[in-house]
């Protein structure tokens, strides 16, 4: 697929969503996008098949995290804008990042994040490690660690604004743990891995948490 026909189609999905996508963050996210598809050849970054970048894969890696942006932000555009967070560098922790979303959409849509990425496996990481190049992106980095070895890492406990998570399934007992990382008032987003809705999330809405 050309990189414009690319680019029209996930503006054309993020407008179906009521979201609006200056040129600079429209370019970053197919960047990403494409990116994300060269590496899942070699990878399986995501279950998804993204060769010709079908609309559930748009909407599921790229829009949702864009809606999450703009629910943080406040604001009908949640580009540059982190006034809802606290500080001007609100920190964001995502836990198991795999393929990279929600968290570097999120971030492209919020630069002014200081974003961490968890990814246990060492070839994920590389794949994030050499997206943060690609993209640019700054106060971004990865840890190739599992969410229970930072938990046993006082300087991360009540150190983050944000905490993310993408999973078939979330268990309570996660986000008890989770809730380790957070500042008082923070937030937890969770988001739906895979495709379809055959399995049943063991927590129910709402799928933002504050602490």
């Amino acid at each position: 697929m050309v990189v414009r026909e690319q680019k029209e189609r996930i503006l054309r999905r993020a407008r179906r969503a009521g979201l609006g996508v200056d040129e600079a963050l429209l370019e970053s996210l197919s960047a990403y996008f494409a990116l994300l598809g060269f590496w899942n050849s070699k990878v399986n970054l995501t279950a998804f098949d993204l060769t010709d970048a079908p609309d559930e894969a748009i909407d599921r890696l790229l829009v949702e995290p864009l809606l999450a942006a703009k629910h943080i932000a406040g604001t009908p555009h949640g580009h540059t804008h982190t006034h809802a967070l606290a500080g001007p560098h609100p920190r964001a922790l995502d836990i198991g990042t795999g393929g990279g979303s929600p968290a570097i959409p999120l971030k492209l849509a919020l630069p002014g994040l200081a974003l961490r990425m968890v990814e246990s496996k060492t070839r994920k990481s590389a794949f994030l490690r050499e997206a943060i190049r690609v993209l640019n992106l700054q106060q971004a980095e990865v840890e190739t660690a599992r969410a229970e070895d930072l938990l046993t890492r006082p300087e991360l406990h009540e150190s983050h604004d944000l905490v993310t998570v993408r999973a078939v399934r979330i268990e309570q007992s996660l986000l008890v743990k989770l809730q380790a990382f957070l500042k008082t008032g923070g937030r937890i987003l969770l988001f739906r891995s895979g495709s379809g809705s055959d399995t049943p999330p063991s927590v129910v809405p709402p799928l933002v948490y504050e602490a």
